[in-house]
């Protein structure tokens, strides 16, 4: 089964990026990944703490925000939105998009949680939102059903 997952936070500059690179990394077969924002400028390049922060794991990121489209919706079999706001902001654009789009904490793990947003914030806490992002990708990987 393949999956298209499709990462969403608010400006697509430093969040969803980075969690799609960590999924990306992975190199899984059947799995197409793409990330927007839901505030987005067109054609920023990820924040320079994310990519400090990835290479720091060995992932190297080539990146361009863009802001959320129907496309992406339309292309997308699982939506996962970095927040409950975000979450609730792509169903009432998108109310097609209600049954495929989840907070990535509630799909994971069945509850609600907020990844945290480290904008304007220290490398340090670029650090903590990646390793949360880390280990969220993980358990996201399993569940899909791909090996680690």
């Amino acid at each position: 089964m393949s999956h298209r997952i499709l990462f969403v936070c608010t400006g697509n500059t430093c969040r969803s990026p980075m969690a799609a690179a960590l999924l990306k990394s992975k190199q899984l077969p059947d799995l197409e990944v793409k990330s927007a924002g839901v505030f987005a400028a067109e054609g920023s390049d990820a924040s320079l703490h994310v990519k400090t922060v990835l290479k720091e794991k060995g992932i190297e990121t080539k990146h361009r925000s863009s802001m959320l489209k129907k496309e992406d919706i339309d292309w997308a079999t699982h939506i996962f939105a970095m927040t409950a706001g975000h979450k609730q902001l792509i169903i009432e654009r998108f109310p097609e998009a209600k049954e495929k789009t989840f907070t990535l904490k509630e799909f994971v793990f069945g509850k609600q949680g907020d990844v945290s947003d480290p904008f304007g914030g220290s490398v340090e806490t670029y650090r903590k939102t990646r390793d949360e992002l880390e280990k969220l990708i993980d358990h996201l990987v399993r569940k899909l059903g791909g090996n680690q």
